[in-house]
């Protein structure tokens, strides 16, 4: 029998932007109904690996795949299995929320039910009062509660996340935390790029180090404690600090 390949998979995955090599041999795969946290300082790789899963950029060497599919040669294939949720989200100012969320669902083919978008409001942790107001007066936590509602309702096996908390309080963290989890329990594979590493820790069955465009440390989710916190926080300021210098 033939093993199904994770949804998301990189093997020896090289990019180059010009003369400068940004992936240098990225092997990284994060199977289904699990959460792969992608840590690393700025320049590490970590905005273009999601960009060659999106099939924004092409590889030089080596292989990308979403589902089984070449984002580089078939992009539009590959984005109809994927969820993508931006640091800086592109909404539309002049509508309300519902009518962006069933906007943006019907461009993808997603469910454009009020009740399914109004339930997946709730969940994010946007309040009833603001569903029908435009966003034009919308904080920028309100706007991400938005774009994670979007994300969600998509139901597709691939969830990618670029910084998804930034701009969110403690609360909205928790609620976008627990959306997360239920995620991951229906199946799909969430990759998520950020630079909170005890954000990481709560939810991410396995959190990888990305230096130079190559994974340099892979560490998986163990016993009640889950992760030694402390012990990654000193290898991620090792990391951070070696990028900087």
């Amino acid at each position: 029998m033939t093993e199904t390949p994770p949804p998301i998979m990189t093997e020896k995955l090289a990019v180059t932007y010009g003369d400068h090599r940004v992936l240098d041999g990225l092997s990284l795969s994060v199977p289904a109904g699990s959460v792969t946290a992608l840590l690393g300082g700025n320049g590490a790789g970590k905005s273009t690996t999601l960009s060659a899963l999106l099939g924004f950029v092409k590889a030089r060497s080596g292989r990308v795949s979403v589902c089984d599919i070449d984002p580089g040669t078939t992009p539009d294939e590959a984005r109809r299995r994927i969820a993508y949720l931006p640091e800086n989200v592109a909404l539309y100012e002049h509508l309300t929320a519902v009518e962006n969320a069933q906007y943006l669902l019907a461009l993808s083919g997603g469910n454009q039910d009020r009740t399914a978008i109004a339930g997946a409001f709730a969940a994010a942790g946007l309040q009833e009062r603001g569903w029908d107001q435009r966003l034009g007066a919308f904080s920028k936590g309100m706007r991400q509660k938005v774009a994670i509602a979007v994300a969600l309702l998509r139901e597709v096996p691939v969830l990618l996340l670029d910084e998804p908390t930034s701009g969110l309080d403690p609360r909205a963290t928790a609620d976008f935390n627990a959306l997360v989890l239920a995620v991951r329990a229906r199946g799909t594979a969430v990759l998520m790029v950020t630079h909170d590493l005890l954000g990481a820790a709560d939810i991410s069955d396995r959190i990888c180090f990305l230096e130079s465009g190559r994974i340099v440390e892979d560490v998986a989710a163990q016993g009640p404690g889950r992760f030694d916190v402390r012990a990654l926080h000193a290898r991620f300021a090792v990391a951070a600090q070696g990028l900087a210098a």
